[in-house]
């Protein structure tokens, strides 16, 4: 993460020793948010900076704080969503991503924007119904277990977008991120707990059952105690983005 802020800040600095650039009397600085994001609780601003009538960088930061999956009773319902329990999940992204712009007004028109995404993902109570069998009551017994942990992301991607100007000063913007994806690696720990203690073989059964998982993408390991455990997550990160900024050019 030390890496990634470095590269920000030579960035930044780049930014601003170059705002004479070009000799250009337009318009260099534009802050925007992406207001469809607000209905995924998400909080977000960028700051884009012009080189020339054609090339841009944008440095977007957005942050979800941890709370209930937006809209999961709409897509998980009924036995699985309450198999998965009160699941909480919070976000954070920095976004670098240089434009290239195909307009005849300045920074405006279609564009092509390679990206990189730096993603950080916490996540809360995910449960997973474990059912232990009791060799003293000869019962299966529920003994859940809640996940808590977090996982970083580092992909590259390619966003193809429109950008108008409006207003009769061209002070004010419309960004359409029309389609975005990305690529990278993800890595973390998700660390449980159980109900009950776990005897030398339920710690197994229980081991071998989270090796079974099918995650998508994402490869994973476990590593079982007597009071829980924790899953180890390390494999490929994808992701898309779209959506619609409004925002100020100054």
């Amino acid at each position: 993460m030390k890496t990634h802020l470095l590269l920000i800040g030579l960035l930044a600095s780049s930014l601003l020793s170059a705002q004479n650039f070009g000799g250009s009397s337009e318009k260099k600085n534009t802050i925007k948010t992406n207001v469809t994001a607000y209905a995924f609780r998400n909080i977000n601003l960028s700051y884009e900076r012009s080189f020339s009538k054609t090339i841009a960088l944008n440095i977007g930061f957005a942050t979800m704080p941890t709370g209930g999956v937006p809209f999961m009773d709409t897509f998980i319902k009924g036995d699985d969503r309450k198999e998965i329990g009160d699941v909480k999940l919070g976000t954070t992204a920095i976004t670098i991503e240089p434009r290239f712009y195909f307009g005849e007004k300045y920074n405006s028109g279609f564009y092509l924007a390679p990206y990189y995404r730096y993603t950080n993902v916490k996540v809360d109570q995910l449960r997973y119904n474990y059912v232990m069998h009791d060799d003293i009551t000869n019962t299966d017994v529920d003994n859940p277990i809640d996940l808590n942990g977090k996982f970083s992301a580092n992909s590259f991607g390619l966003m193809l977008g429109v950008q108008w100007l409006l207003g009769s000063q061209d002070n004010w913007v419309l960004d359409f991120w029309i389609v975005g994806g990305h690529y990278g690696s993800a890595s973390g720990d998700l660390v449980g707990k159980t109900q009950y203690t776990l005897t030398p073989d339920q710690q197994k059964e229980l081991q071998d059952e989270l090796n079974d998982l099918e995650i998508p993408l994402v490869k994973h390991k476990t590593e079982i105690n007597a009071n829980g455990g924790t899953v180890k997550l390390d494999g490929p990160w994808a992701g898309l983005r779209s959506g619609l900024s409004f925002g100020y050019r100054f």
